[in-house]
């Protein structure tokens, strides 16, 4: 009776310590276990971008065509500017355009009417800052020490602290059916400050068809001064207005830009003028 006793007890004690060293090797975090912060961020990696209503040409009441350009000076778009370095909790504006053109699904454009596209090794090269040769000692196979030239790999992350400003081409149309004015970006210009032997200031890079790129800015995270856990993404910050920008162009018979008939600040008031007068219109629709 005291032998089956001390058996039972042996088994109990076996099965706790097997228990106790599963517990333990639970409690060892494998490499894929980690994660920087209290949770796992879901929400802007699963978020949906909101398509566009149905629009018929026959709706339009009325329309007007109005470019803008985003200064990434101004503190409002700093949000899309930073972070010019690689962080793991999320990437620039500029960052996120080249990640997906270099991966072959958002297309470069040399012009805004999208007539002329960037073949992929044309615009990688243009994105590409390729530096000069270095020289390494290498050994030949009897021994024999050479000098090699090599080129380092390929670096696109100077576009990153040179990102200067967006080209913005929208519409502003009535709908009639709805009874609202809406707004509707066709194309963002990607601006970069390229630097060499003379400063050329800041020049327009290439083109890409915002419509298509919207799927893609849903899924980044923007930072947001107020809550961490609330962050929005790219496509919020264009869906909502949340920008600065100055008017350089409206539709006028002649083509032509603020700058070419206002300088300094005559071109601010003539931008001013023209936001004015899409609000005045609006307005004045709905005056009794």
């Amino acid at each position: 009776m005291k032998t089956v006793i001390n058996s039972a007890k042996l088994v109990v004690i076996l099965i706790l310590l097997s228990t106790i060293k599963g517990m333990a090797q639970q409690s060892i975090l494998q490499p894929g276990d980690y994660n920087d912060g209290i949770y796992v961020k879901e929400n802007a990696n699963n978020r949906r971008f909101i398509p566009y209503t149905h629009l018929r040409e026959a709706d339009v009441a009325w329309e007007k065509r109005v470019w803008r350009r985003v200064d990434l000076r101004e503190k409002q778009n700093q949000p899309l500017y930073y972070p010019i370095t690689n962080v793991t909790s999320r990437i620039s504006f500029i960052q996120t355009v080249l990640k997906y053109i270099l991966n072959g699904s958002i297309a470069a454009f040399k012009d805004e009417e999208f007539l002329v596209p960037f073949e992929k090794a044309e615009i990688k090269g243009k994105l590409v800052l390729q530096a000069d040769s270095i020289e390494t000692e290498e050994f030949d196979a009897e021994g024999n020490a050479i000098i090699v030239k090599k080129l380092p790999p390929a670096d696109s992350t100077w576009i990153f602290e040179n990102f200067c400003g967006l080209d913005i081409k929208e519409d502003w149309f009535f709908d009639k059916q709805k009874s609202v004015l809406e707004v509707r970006i066709i194309a963002l210009g990607v601006s970069v400050l390229i630097k060499g032997k003379e400063d050329l200031g800041c020049n327009n890079m290439f083109y890409i068809y915002f419509p298509a790129c919207r799927p893609y800015f849903a899924k980044h995270e923007v930072y947001n001064t107020k809550n961490d856990s609330e962050r929005r993404t790219f496509e919020d910050i264009f869906w909502k207005r949340q920008f600065a920008s100055t008017v350089v162009k409206e539709t006028n018979v002649y083509d032509r830009n603020i700058e070419d008939y206002s300088k300094g600040i005559d071109a601010l008031l003539e931008s001013d003028r023209i936001k004015g007068d899409i609000f005045k219109w609006e307005h004045d629709l709905w005056h009794f």
